[in-house]
């Protein structure tokens, strides 16, 4: 007798195995609609929460009576879609979700303010702080834990220190700590690689940037203006990104010779410094555009400088009378001449920037008589 030989239906196999795979996709589809929806109830809990946080503080601000406080703080945002941020974001649960934007900007303001609040340890979320005219004089060590900042606005405040755990904001493209009261930068600061743009006007007892400071090759805007520079940093000429260099208003007697390391740069602002010639290294920026400078005292330029259809040099001249003097000294804010002198200059620069030529101008910087 031959040996029975079993022969098994391959198509019923093959449909049992589909219809299992058929349903674990079923199961898996469900699981994952079912931990969306609970990722955006948790979004939704989350922003209930802050606003009511912000009622109860408006409410709190009102018992207070505090009629000149500007604001609190302002937590914008478009719409409840662009609470979701650009991208795609990791949620507690482990869960991606598609984010159109997450753009939280904070907002505080009024010389009543000593220090932050304590609402904003809550905050890590955001990527913006706009804080000026406060009486702040450091920021807390915990702001190492915004690591979502991106733009650091602190102008005219009372900042006298800026702590290492600045450095630790690796996400920072925008620093603005202009018309505080800082005698030195922390080497820290090089570590915020992703810096674009760094604005230091005004801090009076500021004459040095660290050596580290090399290290921010992503910076395109620099302004050191109305400082104590006696010389442009030697970090300065490593920043090869750099576009815009503000070293106005110093103690600069001369450029050095190794300036155009600055390959990159655009626009120089040398105006308001004893300085009475300019290098001919200035003549290899082949990218530069505008330049300017004070007349009264600069007796040797580059002609290639000076001729160039290219570029735009203004020069500028300051004139005092005696009543412009004492009108000078008897104010009260001296550093609001600086300001409105600086935004002056920025407005005719910028007038200038579509020109063919540049217009013979003598500018006079006394409050009084600025054209």
């Amino acid at each position: 007798m031959s040996p029975a030989i079993v022969v098994y239906d391959l198509s019923l196999i093959q449909g049992i195995w589909e219809g299992r795979i058929r349903k674990h996709k079923k199961q898996q589809r469900k699981e994952r609609e079912r931990q969306e929806k609970s990722a955006l109830a948790k979004l939704n809990q989350e922003w209930s929460r802050r606003l009511e946080h912000r009622k109860r503080l408006r409410e709190k601000s009102n018992q207070l009576n505090l009629e000149n406080v500007a604001t609190d703080f302002k937590l914008y945002h478009s719409s409840e879609k662009n609470l979701l941020s650009e991208g795609r974001s990791s949620l507690d649960s482990g869960i991606e979700i598609d984010i159109d934007e997450k753009t939280f900007i904070y907002e505080l303001n009024g010389e009543q303010w000593k220090e932050l609040p304590d609402s904003i340890k809550e905050m890590t979320y955001l990527r913006e702080w706009h804080i000026s005219r406060t009486s702040i004089q450091e920021l807390p060590k915990y702001t190492e834990l915004f690591q979502d900042l991106r733009v650091l606005q602190l102008s005219r405040n009372g900042i006298k220190e800026l702590l290492a755990e600045i450095g630790k904001l690796r996400n920072l493209k925008e620093l603005n700590l202009s018309y505080n009261k800082l005698s030195s930068i922390p080497p820290e600061l090089g570590n915020c690689e992703n810096l674009e743009k760094l604005e230091l006007t005004e801090n009076l007892d500021l004459w040095e940037l660290p050596f580290e400071l090399s290290n921010l090759k992503q910076l395109l805007y620099l302004d050191i203006s109305a400082n104590k520079f006696s010389s442009i940093p030697i970090c300065v000429l490593r920043m090869s990104s750099l576009q815009w260099l503000d070293v106005s208003n110093n103690d600069l007697k001369e450029l050095p010779q190794d300036i155009d390391r600055l390959e990159e740069v655009q626009s120089l602002f040398l105006q308001k410094n004893p300085m009475t010639y300019l290098p001919h290294a200035l003549c290899n920026l082949t990218k530069l555009s505008m330049i300017v400078v004070s007349g009264e005292r600069m007796v040797k330029m580059p002609t290639a400088i000076c001729s160039s259809p290219s570029i735009k040099f203004i020069k500028l001249f300051d004139k005092h009378c005696e009543d412009e003097k004492e009108q000078t000294e008897s104010m009260k804010d001296h550093g609001s001449e600086k300001e409105l002198e600086k935004e002056f200059i920025q407005a005719y620069v910028e007038s200038l920037r579509d020109r063919e030529t540049v217009p013979c101008y003598t500018t006079k910087v006394s409050l009084s008589c600025q054209l």
